[in-house]
């Protein structure tokens, strides 16, 4: 038996600094980045009508709503980032963490959710069920 699984993927940027704690490096220092960030979600059934499984510019909307809670700012001054350190980690699990909830309307479930500050380079935070 096999069961369709559509993934939708919508990315926006943001520019914030930062400095990483006990780094011991030259990103110890307060430094900026124009990140992208990348919210995946998956849905296994297309609405009647339109046959979408959620339109896109309600998943852009949450996703910049999010985002600029975070732009144009010192993170290492904005909570959670005042104790934990501001990496492209922590922000990926703490844009998890604020879409997550804003997706229980909708007939989809957060699939990943990615950070990069360059674009060789991503963290990506998932929850996996066991």
């Amino acid at each position: 038996m096999t069961r369709s699984i559509w993934q939708l993927t919508v990315r926006a940027d943001f520019s914030s600094a930062h400095a990483l704690r006990h780094y011991q490096g030259k990103c110890e220092n307060l430094h900026g980045h124009n990140y992208l960030a990348e919210m995946v979600v998956e849905g296994e059934v297309l609405t009647q009508d339109t046959e979408l499984v959620t339109d896109f510019s309600i998943l852009k909307k949450i996703l910049r709503e999010e985002l600029s809670t975070i732009d144009h700012c010192n993170l290492n001054e904005k909570a959670p980032f005042d104790t934990i350190n501001p990496s492209s980690e922590n922000i990926a699990r703490y844009l998890w963490n604020c879409i997550k909830p804003r997706l229980q309307e909708y007939p989809i479930k957060l699939y990943s959710v990615s950070v990069s500050e360059k674009s060789a380079q991503t963290a990506t935070y998932r929850e996996i069920s066991e």
